[in-house]
């Protein structure tokens, strides 16, 4: 029988100068995975059989994490920080880690992990308060960014070298 992970997705953000983690955080719900690119259209004269197409400017959906939890403030201070103040606008780059059910002898089982780039926050909702809770709730988080990369781990088996 698995074992039911109620946080499938583990969210560390880095400083993007020296890559020290700043921020980090687990969700059950992870939303924006989505990249569209606009091509751009040339009409070449003399060609009357169709126009060419070329590629154009990649545009990147929010990412939208939801319900999670933190045991420090570490993404509210960054959000707090980069919406006023000295830091404002302040650029982080992260990853978002998929995890699958716990294997015999590990806490986590990463699956893929999505690394992003340029990472700003542009929306915090905190959750309804309890005095019963030990973490640090966060009912939304919204990120803007400027690059998505896939990252899934190498096969082990035999003959393979674990990375």
């Amino acid at each position: 029988m698995s074992e039911f992970v109620p946080f499938r997705f583990k969210v560390n953000l880095y400083n993007s100068e020296n890559n020290q983690l700043l921020c980090s955080g687990q969700f059950s719900e992870v939303t924006g995975f989505e990249l569209s690119m606009e091509p751009r259209t040339i009409q070449e004269g003399g060609r009357n059989w169709g126009e060419l197409k070329r590629s154009g400017i990649t545009t990147f959906a929010p990412m939208i994490l939801k319900r999670g939890v933190t045991s420090v403030n570490d993404l509210w201070s960054w959000f707090d920080a980069s919406t006023r103040g000295s830091h404002y606008g302040y650029r982080l780059h992260g990853e978002i880690i998929v995890l699958g059910n716990p294997l015999e002898g590990k806490t986590e089982n990463p699956v893929m992990t999505w690394r992003l780039e340029g990472v700003m926050a542009t929306k915090f909702k905190g959750p309804d308060l309890n005095a019963t809770a030990s973490q640090v709730a966060i009912e939304e988080l919204h990120l803007v960014h400027e690059g998505l990369e896939l990252e899934r781990p190498a096969a082990t088996g035999k003959g393979a070298e674990p990375r």
